[in-house]
């Protein structure tokens, strides 16, 4: 279910889309059938245990525990072998993260029900800025609907791990390519290259400004995971240094945070509009779209979108522009 506002066709065209829920392509949107999973994965199975209301679960608290379910997931629903990250990196809720790759398709009027498979012949190219050791958006983007994927990041290790879960995935060879960024102070300098065009770039930017803040985003989300599954989770029930779904370094915090990042991102944008038809990118704080949206009109994009998610009790937005 959800909402559009819009306007006329203009110069800075500005709407809105809210959702009620997880994307009606989501396979996701009606929780987790872990005997299925286990079934798929068996490695799953030591984690899954009934919760206080008598409902299979795991618990979210344990990193371990959610990478295995993220095997699990992209095993069972999305035909991806192998998947594994290194310990304290970043291990991303798939529900989200394919949300996001739905909405995107949406906005390239794109529609694929579930049931069909993916596309035979890759006619979107996608760009994913700070893929980071998952590779989580062009791996769901590839298998979900067939798309032609670039992924990028700052860290070597990151990509090297990325290029071993696509060297297990015969189906992603061909589909999946990895680029380095080798100057901290670009996001798209050095990454698109002369001749390359791209439909949409991804983004999931660094939204901590530190650590410290970084760990108490991360006790936030342990709660509303709890909260949401009619669990209880406490102060007490997990290490304070410890982030439920990792992340290290520029995956999770970086200077100036998610506001500053975007910043950056929305100025170099400009100089690649003749290349890239939407870029989009996650805002985690809603303070952040004001700003973004005032510079976005200010270098001239000709089209602003900005589409809310909600998540159980998470409330995700994509900020979407486009110059053409």
């Amino acid at each position: 279910m959800q909402t559009v506002t819009s306007h006329s066709p203009r110069k800075n065209q500005q709407s809105k889309v809210v959702t009620k829920s997880l994307h009606p392509r989501n396979l996701h949107r009606h929780g987790y059938d872990f005997p299925a999973l286990v079934a798929s994965y068996s490695s799953l199975a030591s984690y899954v245990k009934k919760n206080d209301y008598g409902k299979l679960s795991i618990d979210f608290s344990e990193p371990v525990a959610v990478k295995t379910l993220n095997s699990a997931l992209l095993k069972h629903h999305y035909a991806i072998d192998n998947w594994d990250i290194p310990e304290g990196a970043l291990c991303p809720p798939i529900p989200g993260r394919v949300d996001y790759i739905h909405y995107i398709a949406d906005l390239l009027k794109i529609e694929l029900p579930v049931t069909t498979g993916r596309s035979t012949k890759p006619t979107i190219s996608l760009l994913d800025i700070g893929t980071g050791a998952n590779g989580i958006y062009p791996l769901l983007a590839s298998q979900v609907y067939g798309w032609q994927c670039v992924g990028s990041d700052i860290n070597q290790t990151s990509l090297d791990n990325v290029a071993e879960i696509i060297s297990k995935n015969k189906s992603l060879t061909d589909r999946f390519t990895l680029r380095l960024q080798t100057d901290k102070n670009h996001i798209f300098a050095g990454i698109i290259q002369d001749g390359d065009y791209f439909d949409v770039t991804v983004c999931n930017p660094p939204f901590h400004s530190s650590l410290e803040e970084a760990q108490k985003g991360s006790q936030r989300k342990l709660t509303n995971l709890a909260r949401n599954r009619g669990e209880q989770h406490s102060q007490h029930s997990s290490k304070s240094t410890k982030l439920n779904f990792g992340g290290a370094g520029a995956e999770l915090w970086c200077n100036g945070g998610e506001r500053l990042f975007i910043k950056k991102m929305i100025n170099e944008s400009k100089t690649f509009a003749k290349q890239c038809h939407w870029f989009t990118t996650l805002v985690s704080k809603s303070d952040n779209l004001k700003p973004s949206r005032k510079l976005l009109q200010k270098i001239g994009a000709t089209d602003i979108r900005e589409i809310e998610m909600s998540q159980g009790n998470k409330i995700t937005r994509i900020l979407a522009w486009t110059f053409s």
